[in-house]
């Protein structure tokens, strides 16, 4: 094929709706999370019962492409073709759109450029068939559909775009039980990261949720999932009821009981909980989620008798011991297996703190600094926790002072960052309160209040702390800054 053919092949793929054109590469997906992500997917072929599982087999395709393994992309998407065809006996050709086209893709990247065409060509068919082509602005709801579950299964941060996909795969076909299931559990897992961050937090997902277990009964996972939603709103008759019917429903599988065992573990259910996650574990050995369950049980197990041992002077240290040596060995099974996970990086080094390791919390809060991938939101949840470690356990003011700063520099209004504002109020007002003449706590004082656009009073503070230290050049920049933007 010549140099001019190949580029018109090129401009042509790059018009299918498939992986390939979904913008994401492997700048969003990090090289180093690959394994981990085909890992859960090929437990997903093992235990998920729907008859849309050809669309993991694509998503297993496109991994291979990453790491250049080109024959097995190519098995996965044959495979994909095969469930398709078993599951859907009746106008189905628009189920295989994504299939081809990432055929198409796979063998272009391998210069086969005459079966790259030879797919091409069957996308375009069944656009034809439809009175459509690839230039019209219009999609068919398997192709959003697919997107949807794509973007859910690769990371939080396309949670809000799976969300509209599956909206408009619901566009055309309103009752499709896996597009209602999609757009529930996308919404959902919105809501649950609201709740981890902010004090509001909307219950959207509760009809959606509903709606979808009515559709399709049958799917356990959807059924814990509102379960957990009904917990969370305080009827928990009817979260039992759900979660009870789910574990009745499909007692072995992993993921219903992972989420039965969160139900438990916020119920204070602890020992039901650990039961729970123990069986879950022994089906995938390589889940971060599991492993981080079980160590928040440790975890809270420990905390309970920190707690007894307080009020009813009992000594129990080595069962203390015990729990804190359970938990740090699953938090460092978390990311063992899930470099990117956040909050098992915090929760790894509190434990190692807890068990006096300080030198190891160091290590593990500096790991993860080195994570490029974090979100803004993550990066201050971790200079809070950071923060915190240094005020508390290694009485640094001035490194804990750095790391509130940087989380309250990162505008998102979370709990993380709250916690950083007034641990730094704290401490410039104590600060002040010990010395009237401490420029730098004023210049604290004055550096929360612009931030939370409170000029007039960061004004006054800044003045306060040139008044104190009048060669101070950060504090008459700071000053000239406010004065020239204030109005």
């Amino acid at each position: 094929m010549g140099e001019l053919l190949k580029t018109t092949l090129e401009l042509q793929l790059l018009q299918l709706n498939c992986h390939f054109t979904w913008k994401l590469t492997e700048k969003v997906i990090e090289l180093y999370e690959l394994d981990e992500l085909k890992d859960r997917l090929y437990n997903q072929l093992d235990f998920l019962t729907t008859k849309n599982k050809y669309m993991v087999h694509n998503l297993l395709s496109y991994i291979k492409h990453l790491k250049g393994d080109y024959p097995e992309a190519i098995v996965h998407l044959e495979k994909a073709e095969e469930m398709i065809s078993e599951s859907y006996s009746d106008n189905t050709n628009s189920k295989y759109l994504v299939t081809y086209a990432n055929y198409a893709w796979v063998y272009y990247m391998m210069e086969d450029y005459e079966k790259s065409n030879i797919y091409l060509e069957k996308v375009k068919s069944i656009y034809k068939e439809h009175q459509l082509s690839l230039h019209d602005n219009i999609e068919f709801s398997e192709v959003y559909g697919e997107q949807g579950w794509f973007l859910l299964k690769i990371s939080a941060k396309n949670y809000e775009k799976a969300k509209e996909c599956f909206k408009k795969a619901l566009e055309t076909e309103p009752d499709d039980p896996e597009w209602n299931t999609g757009y529930a559990t996308a919404v959902y897992r919105l809501e649950a990261i609201e709740s981890r961050l902010y004090a509001d937090t909307s219950h959207e997902s509760l009809p959606l949720l509903k709606r979808a277990v009515e559709l399709n009964p049958k799917d356990s996972v959807v059924k814990t999932l509102l379960g957990l939603k009904l917990q969370e709103l305080k009827q928990i008759k009817e979260a039992r009821k759900y979660i009870k019917e789910a574990l009745e429903q499909t007692p072995h599988h992993p993921y219903v009981l992972r989420y039965a065992a969160k139900f438990y573990r916020q119920a204070e259910m602890i020992d039901e909980a650990l039961d729970v996650l123990k069986t879950a574990v022994n089906c995938i050995h390589n889940s971060a989620f599991l492993h981080h369950q079980i160590g928040l049980c440790y975890r809270q197990k420990m905390k309970r008798l920190k707690k007894a041992r307080r009020h009813h002077d009992v000594s129990n240290d080595e069962e203390i011991n015990r729990l804190i040596k359970n938990a740090i060995l699953h938090f460092e099974m978390v990311l063992k297996h899930k470099q990117s996970f956040v909050h098992a990086y915090a929760d790894l080094a509190n434990m190692y703190k807890e068990a006096k390791k300080y030198d190891k919390a160091e290590e593990t809060f500096q790991k993860a600094f080195n994570i490029k991938s974090f979100t803004a939101v993550e990066k201050q949840q971790l200079h809070s926790s950071y923060a915190h470690f240094q005020e508390y356990d290694r009485k640094s003011k001035s490194d804990a002072i750095k790391h509130y700063k940087e989380g309250l520099k990162i505008p998102e209004n979370t709990f993380s960052r709250q916690y950083c504002e007034n641990a730094l109020k704290r401490l410039a007002n104590r600060m002040v309160k010990t010395d009237a003449s401490d420029a730098y706590g004023f210049s604290l004082l004055g550096f929360i209040y612009k931030l939370n656009q409170n000029k007039l009073d960061a004004i006054e503070c800044y003045e306060k702390a040139l008044k104190f230290d009048p060669n101070n050049e950060e504090y008459l920049s700071e000053l000239c800054d406010l004065k020239l933007n204030v109005g």
